[in-house]
């Protein structure tokens, strides 16, 4: 029996400002240059820049089509069958199904990339990210540079009247340096963030 040629998911993470729409645009047009089929995706709530081209933040771009669902995805290759590669920006902003949509156009040997940020404002795994971090075959971990400290920076910081966001403020907000920082961990700032256990490191315990 002949087995299923299977794909792979390739995932680049990391805060804002630290180049992942960069480094999917340069890995899309790398194999567009070597003939190869690929389609890009951006979810429809990304409406910065322009709606029908991921742009980076640096002002690289390529065109995309604009997604509302995971499952248009699929409505859209049923018209595309030569398509070998899968690219999705800020795939952070999908639901969940996208988890089961990824798994399942591998599992049918299309090769996906996505790229995404790996935590929200408050420091907390962000949407779908987790699940296709731990699918992904291949993972890249990108850093910024902290607005304070010049440090390598893993955080996203959210500025709300030159002020850090509350805690409690809406996980989604769509925007870029109006509105966002990126940061290190010891400048990363989240008032009203609560451990969901009271730690003491003086007892040695979780009370």
């Amino acid at each position: 029996m002949k087995q299923e040629i299977k794909g792979k998911l390739t995932i680049i993470a990391g805060p804002m400002f630290s180049g992942k729409t960069e480094e999917l645009i340069r890995l899309a047009t790398r194999l567009k240059i070597g003939n190869k089929k690929i389609i890009v995706f951006k979810p429809q709530i990304d409406s910065r820049y322009d709606k029908n081209k991921i742009c980076s933040h640096s002002g690289s771009m390529i065109e995309c089509v604009l997604i509302k669902d995971p499952i248009d995805i699929l409505t859209f290759l049923e018209s595309s069958k030569e398509i070998e590669y899968i690219a999705i920006d800020e795939i952070q902003f999908l639901n969940n199904v996208i988890i089961d949509v990824v798994s399942f156009l591998i599992g049918k040997g299309y090769n996906v990339i996505a790229s995404g940020l790996d935590m929200n404002f408050r420091g907390e795994p962000f949407g779908p990210m987790p699940e296709l971090l731990c699918m992904a075959e291949n993972v890249f971990k990108l850093t910024a540079v902290c607005n304070e400290c010049g440090k390598d920076a893993a955080y996203t910081q959210r500025i709300v009247f030159d002020k850090p966001a509350s805690y409690d403020d809406p996980i989604i907000l769509v925007g870029a340096k109006e509105h966002y920082e990126a940061r290190c961990r010891e400048h990363h700032v989240v008032p009203g963030k609560k451990y969901s256990k009271k730690l003491s490191l003086k007892e040695g315990s979780i009370l």
